[in-house]
């Protein structure tokens, strides 16, 4: 459950960082929005490093924790895509998310 946890809130700083300037920030220098999300994702790797650590560490493969890391970022995108940028969301992003969500579900199965 910590894997998961810092998963989620590292998320919500790298979609931060990579995205918070395209509403609102694009009239700002691009340096100066680079220093920014860099800031933001320093936070960002303070959180995942330690993820996948401890999930590594409790038995996770590379590879669930990879794939793990992605499902959460899709959610938290989408969220971020639409409350944030206000765009809205197609067929197609349920339709990348349930492959998304596939993969995660082939790499658990049978997982002990």
């Amino acid at each position: 459950m910590p894997t998961i946890l810092l998963l989620i809130v590292s998320n919500l700083f790298m979609t931060v960082a990579w995205y918070w300037h395209l509403k609102g920030g694009m009239e700002k220098p691009i340096l100066l929005v680079i220093l920014i999300s860099w800031g933001i994702a320093l936070f960002e790797y303070c959180l995942a490093v330690p993820a996948n650590r401890i999930g590594y560490a409790h038995g996770w493969t590379a590879g669930q924790l990879k794939v793990a890391q992605e499902a959460i970022a899709l959610i938290i995108f989408g969220g971020f895509m639409v409350t944030v940028l206000g765009e809205p969301l197609h067929w197609r992003h349920f339709a990348a998310f349930g492959c998304i969500m596939a993969a995660v579900a082939f790499l658990f199965v049978g997982r002990n």
